[in-house]
This record gives structure tokens, sequence and C-alpha cells, in this order.
């Protein structure tokens, strides 16, 4: 059986952190405290003395290290940042030390991040926490200055900006920093106007997940931007992160980033940002090297058929690999509107999406070109008996909290907002390290569906995905992709699909109803896969269906938005609320609404599925 926590999994412990911030120095007064001249405290100068010469000697990389036996025994971590000079790395953190030394005497956890010519960060405790994220306690400082130009200006640049710091950082990228060996760390700059530019670092320490250190970065940035937007740069310091901006460079972090993009500019008027004359034709293709790309759209080539059109593998001149969708000649847009479009889409780049490569628009052919991803999608592994043994239930908690990332992207941090409308397991592709990649976003835009800001005259969806008031009365809104989402999750953890399950001796006909039934009967964890029993973790597994419950609740008001979903999965500190019944949509109430002609299905085909069709698709549907 899955192993379970000793602390109670539905119970959750607020705890008020007090502590002490001198400068960079924050102590921890509700850790505990030691009496000065015991073991602890002879044990924490040791510990805390070495960290300089053992940092350096690794190249300012991370360390950690503990000394002493229990109740006595020390932790401390200690790094610099890339690049850093090893006299400035040693300067730092022999500074650190003597601050900690001094300003926190008896208390047995303290962190700080200082900085002067350079930025280290040491931490000690009298408990082990590599590995772990720790947001708490934090401090929030910033400058008095204000900022001088227009401020919906310098949000919307300001916004972005951190934004691609974050994923740059959390993915290990190392943004303008390409050089350094080490991860999760980020220095950039972009610019305000022409003399003016924001100069940004942000770091995580490295024994945190990639969705950790989102999770921290983007709680700094979150807390900075509620309480100090107006102000000439900031600093958020966190036991497991660190993010500082400023109007001028700092902490030598920027000494070899020599220039920065210009901001982009909103459209104005008639005038299309998206539709710049450069980047469209960058972007596309002629019908010539398509055609020759896949064999003339051979049948050896064709990897599936979807409601949009037909998928085909190809090899671009240059030798990349693609994914080439021919779009069904009765899309609603005209030349100019689909042109517009894909090129807003394809600006449209974060990890977990699939990237949009270009387009081909040639006579009555509308085709778009994705990016390769190699691993198929995930209903090809998580629906087959014989391989969702493959999918651990580390595997799958990293692919729902993926999912989960890509989806917050296009709600709420890319520059337009996308409501998915057809988000299901044949639409996540997995890549070579089997990390989940959205497809097919973006297209109710590209085709041009009709729709006003709240419900659509033609619905697009996959049955068994799509929220009730959507489905029945053509009603959209980011809540339906919430629903979307919680529906995969449980998808995910069971290892079943929603449209097809059915359970006689539970009387559930879906598998909402199921799941809502074994939480009702306080057994929940009945859903798990059976595969994955031995890797699971019970009170992760359990969270994961609770949130998935908070998603697929009747009420669209009542479902958590993506970055609350974010915060659930990533922080067992946040106490879920009680959720209510599921909006439950029978196989009867969807025969009511759907006429036969109506319904597309198809079959996964060939060694890869971008846009593959296991269920029934409602391609085009005048709600009753």
């Amino acid at each position: 059986m899955c192993r379970r926590n000793l602390l109670p999994i539905v119970i959750s412990v607020f705890v008020t952190y007090c502590f002490v911030s001198v400068s960079g120095q924050i102590c921890v007064n509700t850790a505990g405290t030691f009496r000065p001249n015991t073991t602890y405290d002879s044990n924490r100068r040791l510990i805390l003395s070495s960290l300089a010469s053992n940092v350096t000697a690794r190249d300012g990389l991370f360390y950690n290290s503990s000394i002493g036996e229990e109740p006595d025994r020390v932790y401390a971590t200690s790094l610099c940042i890339p690049g850093a000079q090893s006299k400035d790395c040693s300067d730092c953190i022999t500074r650190a030390v003597t601050e900690l030394i001094q300003n926190c005497p008896n208390q047995t956890e303290a962190f700080s991040w200082p900085g002067t010519k350079t930025l280290c960060m040491v931490r000690y405790a009298n408990r082990s926490f590599t590995g772990s994220m720790d947001l708490e306690p934090h401090t929030l400082r910033y400058n008095t200055g204000n900022i001088t130009i227009n401020m919906s200006e310098f949000d919307r640049i300001w916004d972005a900006f951190t934004l691609r710091m974050i994923d740059s950082a959390s993915s290990g990228r190392n943004g303008a920093s390409s050089s350094s060996s080490n991860k999760y760390y980020a220095a950039d700059v972009t610019s305000l106007t022409k003399f003016q530019r924001v100069y940004a670092l942000m770091e995580c320490t490295p024994d945190l997940s990639p969705g950790n250190c989102d999770a921290c970065l983007r709680a700094s940035v979150r807390r900075y931007q509620e309480c100090c937007r107006g102000n000439q740069g900031g600093v958020a310091r966190r036991p497991s992160c660190f993010f500082r901006w400023d109007l001028y460079p700092f902490l030598g972090a920027f000494d070899n980033i020599t220039s920065a993009a210009p901001p982009p500019q909103p459209p104005t008027g008639d005038e299309d940002a998206g539709d710049d004359i450069s980047v469209t034709h960058s972007l596309q293709f002629d019908f010539k090297t398509i055609e020759a790309a896949t064999d003339k759209f051979s049948r050896s080539n064709r990897l599936g058929q979807g409601g949009f059109g037909e998928v085909y593998k190809g090899i671009l001149p240059n030798g990349t690999e693609v994914a080439v969708k021919r779009l069904s000649k009765t899309s609603g847009q005209g030349a100019q509107e689909f042109k517009t479009e894909a090129v807003l889409v394809a600006k449209l780049q974060h990890r977990n999406l699939v990237r949009l490569l270009g387009f081909c628009l040639e006579g009555d052919e509308k085709i778009l070109v994705y990016e390769f991803v190699p691993n198929k999608s995930l209903d090809y592994l998580l629906f087959d008996p014989k391989k969702q043994g493959q999918l651990d239930w580390t595997m799958r908690y990293k692919i729902i909290t993926g999912i989960a990332r890509g989806v917050l992207y296009l709600h709420q941090d890319s520059r337009l907002t996308i409501i998915h409308r057809d988000l299901k397991a044949s639409n996540i592709l997995l890549d070579a390290d089997l990390n989940p990649k959205i497809a097919d976003f973006g297209m109710a835009r590209i085709i041009g569906v009709d729709q006003t800001l709240d419900n659509t005259n033609r619905i697009v969806g996959t049955y068994g995905y799509m929220s009730p008031e959507y489905a029945m009365h053509g009603q959209y809104s980011t809540k339906s992709d919430i629903y979307s989402f919680g529906v995969l999750v449980l998808e995910i953890i069971s290892g079943k699909r929603n449209s097809s399950f059915n359970q006689t001796d539970n009387n559930a006909s879906n598998l909402v109803t199921y799941a809502w039934k074994l939480w009702r009967n306080g057994s929940p964890l009945e859903l798990l896969d059976v595969t994955i029993i031995e890797s699971c973790d019970s009170s992760e597994v359990i969270r994961c269906i609770h949130i998935a419950l908070l998603c697929v609740q009747e009420n669209p008001i009542d479902r958590p938005n993506l970055s609350t979903v974010i915060l659930m999965l990533t922080s067992n500190t946040i106490t879920l609320p009680v959720p209510h019944q599921p909006g439950f949509f029978f196989r009867s109430e969807l025969n009511r609404y759907i006429a036969a002609e109506d319904l597309e299905s198809g079959q996964s085909t060939g060694n890869f599925i971008p846009f593959s069709i296991n269920d029934a698709t409602i391609s085009d549907l005048d709600p009753r």
C-alpha cells in the first residue's frame, strides 16, 4: 500500500512565524533557542566557520553538511551566485556567518542572503531541511523612490519580465548566465524606455524541485506586487529563494550582460503587434516545403486525426522534426485573421506548452507547424494496462503540476488570455524526459470560433472533459478549463478514462461520480491505479484527489484558479476547502444535446500522437 505520513493528512497547522531581521539576517525565534557555551553552540560555530572554505573550494556551488549528534546536531547550507569571484564569495559568507552569530546569539535556526560585492546564502538549523521548500519566514524591503514613467506601462513590462525570469530560473536554464553550472539562477535586464532599464536577479537553493523553485519565486514576486508597486526596486528573502530588482545593476550580476531587447509594445488602434512583417515572414512556411517535409502528406507519415484536421510527421530541410497539422477547409477564419492569430499564438512560449513554430497559408491550405514531441501523448501510456506502470506516482505528480503551470501561463501569465477548451489526456504530450506539454491551445483563436466574453455559438471540446455549463449552455471561462483539469487529474491518479468509466457496484457512470462517492465514504485511495500503489505517497495522492474534486465542482465560482491550485499542490501548509458536489455529466444528458453527426471520433495511430482524439469530440455545436 501507499506509504502513509505520520502527520494527519486532512488537518494543516498554521504557524505564525516570529523572527528578528537585521540587514540580510533572519533569526527564527519560533524554532527554539539554546544556551551559550553548550554543545549545540560549539557545533554551530564550528560548522559555520567551515562554510566559506568549502563553498569557495566548490567554485561557489551549493554546499550542505551537518555536524554533531542529536539533539545537538547542526545542519547548514551555503552558496554564492554563479560567476562570483572567489575572494568576494569567501568575504560574503564570512560576513554572513559573523552577523548570524552576532545577531542570532541563541536561536537554533536562522538564514541570511547578504550582498555587497556579490550575493551569497548561509542557513543553519537543528533539523534537516535540505530538499524542502520553506517560504517562511520572509522579509520584504523596497526603496523609497517612486517610478516616474507611466505606471500602467511599467506594470506591463515589469510583470512580463518577472514571469520570464521565474520561468528561466525555475527551469534551470540560468537566464542570461547560461555559462554557469549552478541551476535555479537567473540575472537579466530589460528596457523600460530608451534610456532606462530594469535589472532583476532570482535564485533558489539547488536542492529544490523545479516546481518548488517556481512556487517560491512566484510567492516573492506576488508579495512584492501586493505591497510595494510604484517603488524603485525591492528585495525579497525567503529560506529557499531570493529575488531582487532595481533600476541599476547590482552585486556584479550583470557585468556580462551587454544589451537587452526592447520591451514588446502593445497593439494601438488597428495596428497589431503580433502581425509585424518581419516576425510574420520568419514564421511562414511555403506549401512546397511542407509538402516535401511530409512526403506529400503520405499515409506513412500520418500521426493522427483531430477535430480540426489531420496531423503528419515532417522533416524540414535542416533536419528538424516537426508535427504538421493540416486544418480542415471549413475553418471560419479569413486569411489575414488566420495569419494574425497564428503569429500571436506562436509567441506563447512555456516549457509546458507545445511550441508553434510557424504556419503555411496558400490558397485554401491552412497549416500549423509544431515542434515534434517524441514520447507520444499521455493517453497512450496512461490508459494502456501494459504501459501505465511506466508512470509511477512521482512521474504522475510531476505531470499534474506541469499541466497546471502550462494552463496557468495560458490563463494568466501570457500576454493573451487563452482558454484551451479541449484540455484532455490526448492533448498532453510527453517529451524525452516525460515532462508534459499542452497541445492544441489557441485553436479557438486560430480557427475563428465565434465568441463573446463568456459564451460561444460553436462548442469545441471533448465529452467527459467539458464543464456542464459549457457543454449545455455554451458558457465558458477559465473555470471551464479548471473543470477539465480536475477530470484529467482524476484520470492520471486512477489510470482510467472518465468517458468510458463504469462502476456498477457503486452506481457510478463516470470517474468523477466514482471519485466523489469514494471521497464521501472516506476511502479516496480506492481510486488509485493499482500499478502504482507501491510507489505512491498517500498524503500526496489524497491531496491531489481533494484538489481535483475542488476543480470539478458544479458551480464555476467554487472552482479555484490555477495559481491557487499550484499553491495547493506545492505547499502542505495550505488548508483546502471542503469540496461541494461535482458537476455530474452523464451520457444520457450528453445525448440530449448532441446529434450523432456532430461527433467525431478516431484512434491514436503511429509512433507519435500530437493531437489524437480518443473520445467523442464536439467540433461544432449550436447549444439549445
